[in-house]
């Protein structure tokens, strides 16, 4: 009898799989990166066969700016494993992309990261775009005073100067790489000193700021002050507004909250970032409406260094 060669084995179809792409060490409200920091893409592949490998492609607002092939290693659980970075120079919106090509035990498949904000942290006073409306929404999110409009305009630099009060930094109306790496890191909350006065203001006489709080301790609003120079230095302790008196009066005072005798929170044109009014607790003049609207009679204000 002549023996017969068995059939081919039957080609088994690749299995279908998937994978899941992150970034690493984002911070910040909302997450961003400075340029020249790394982006770190880690990935995870459903299956793991030896030889693999992903094509990972970064692209910067659309532009595919850099691809890379990197191998993937074994995870613990069977799956695959894979890690790279890259560091963009220019500002801008990043986000990488990585693609598994078919392979006898593999199909094809895809993933992306969310987008990355890139921000240059040199900012003053004229600049606009995205990396402004990102310095915006990080303090916005600290409960600073300050536009959301991504134009660095005084009101912005205002917000800044509060900032750079409340985290020791020079008291400057621009940024820096410092500020931005504090505010990724979420530095600069206001420290409520009595939680237990319900709506109130607190006045930071030590760091020239001024806080409305909601009760239960919630920060509202956080805004840069100026109060009495030593010569006429603000009164301390806790007090109620008794008078509340709308518009300009005769010394050039706006829209003014009266807390005890002559004292007062109110608008002035001029507020330095250091202790310099009469006794009186000033703030710029285009926050002076929005505190008056808040500030009510009785109203508890607690000055203190």
């Amino acid at each position: 009898m002549i023996a017969t060669a068995p059939p081919p084995p039957t080609p088994t179809a690749p299995v279908a799989g998937h994978m899941t792409l992150a970034t690493q060490l984002l911070h910040g409200r909302p997450p961003f990166l400075l340029t020249g920091e790394r982006l770190v893409v880690r990935g995870t592949v459903s299956s793991f066969a030896a030889g693999q490998s992903v094509t990972v492609r970064f692209e910067e607002d659309g532009r595919t700016v850099e691809t890379s092939r990197v191998s993937v290693l074994p995870g613990s659980d069977g799956t695959g494993r894979f890690r790279l970075g890259w560091s963009p120079r220019e500002p801008g919106l990043v986000q990488a992309l990585a693609g598994h090509t078919a392979s006898p035990q593999l199909s094809a498949f895809t993933a992306r990261t969310g987008s990355v904000r890139y921000v240059n942290p040199d900012m003053s006073e004229g600049a606009r775009g995205p990396g402004v409306w990102v310095l915006q929404s990080a303090l916005s999110a600290l409960h600073y005073a300050v536009p959301l409009n991504g134009v660095f305009d005084e009101g912005t630099g205002q917000a800044v100067t509060a900032y750079r009060k409340l985290t020791g930094l020079e008291r400057v109306p621009d940024t820096d790489a410092q500020v931005f790496h504090l505010l990724q890191r979420g530095a600069g909350a206001f420290h409520v000193r009595y939680p237990r006065d319900g709506r109130h203001v607190e006045a930071d006489l030590a760091a020239q700021v001024l806080a409305e709080i909601e009760p239960g301790g919630r920060v509202r609003r956080i805004y840069t002050m100026s109060s009495g120079k030593p010569s006429t230095p603000t009164v301390l302790g806790r007090f109620r507004v008794y008078l509340k008196t709308p518009g300009v009066n005769s010394e050039g005072m706006v829209d003014s909250n009266y807390f005890i005798r002559g004292y007062a929170i109110h608008g002035y044109p001029e507020v330095p970032t250091y202790a310099a009014s009469h006794g009186c607790l000033r703030v710029p003049i285009p926050d002076a409406p929005a505190i008056y609207a808040w500030v009510q009679l009785g109203t508890p204000v607690d000055v203190y260094y």
